[in-house]
């Protein structure tokens, strides 16, 4: 009995393993696109991607422009002048969305914004790292509009080293809770 449960032991983490290293390569080697949609929405987390958001705005390349989980005191001039952008040109077209708290919290703030909006296709803008995530959760919350990344690679990711092992190895782990409907469940961060 204590062999064969080594041996699920031993299988299940060659699984985790072989599927991490697949994030890793993900996460590290994300996929650009040049394709256009009706909106825009960006998961707060670090400047890096309030300024991918506000770019491809400005660049029309989405009519309308969410940035998901802004905090309570932060307002779109502090936000767009941390990110580098003058965001004056584009204020009518953009929304602070401010009751995410999570990445759940995130797709259901896009869900009641797509909806008002009247958006069928989104660019998503996050962290490299955090994009597996934020697409499964925004595919539950908008199962009829069409998602495509726009990943952003954060200083984290390209700092190396022992502590983005383990920031990857914490994402990898929400991602799989986030893939089996676990986040329903519980709070995810």
């Amino acid at each position: 009995m204590l062999r064969r449960i080594a041996v699920c032991l031993a299988v299940c983490a060659i699984a985790w393993l072989a599927g991490f290293l697949w994030f890793v390569y993900s996460a590290e080697v994300p996929r650009a696109s040049e394709a256009a949609a009706d909106g825009i929405v960006v998961l707060t987390g670090g400047a890096d991607r309030v300024a991918a958001g506000l770019l491809l705005l400005r660049q029309g390349r989405g009519h309308a422009l969410l940035i998901s989980g802004v905090g309570k005191g932060a307002d779109l001039a502090r936000l767009a002048r941390a990110a580098g952008v003058d965001a004056a040109p584009l204020a009518s077209k953009i929304t602070l969305g401010r009751v995410a708290t999570t990445t759940t919290g995130n797709a259901q703030e896009t869900a009641s914004w797509a909806a008002r909006e009247n958006l069928h296709s989104l660019l998503v803008v996050t962290a490299s790292y955090h994009m597996m995530r934020a697409m499964t959760e925004l595919g539950r919350s908008v199962p009829g509009v069409r998602l495509i990344p726009a990943p952003v690679v954060p200083p984290a990711l390209r700092a190396g080293g022992l502590s983005t092992v383990r920031l990857l190895a914490s994402e990898y782990s929400k991602f799989l809770a986030s893939r089996i409907g676990l986040t329903r469940l519980a709070h995810d961060s």
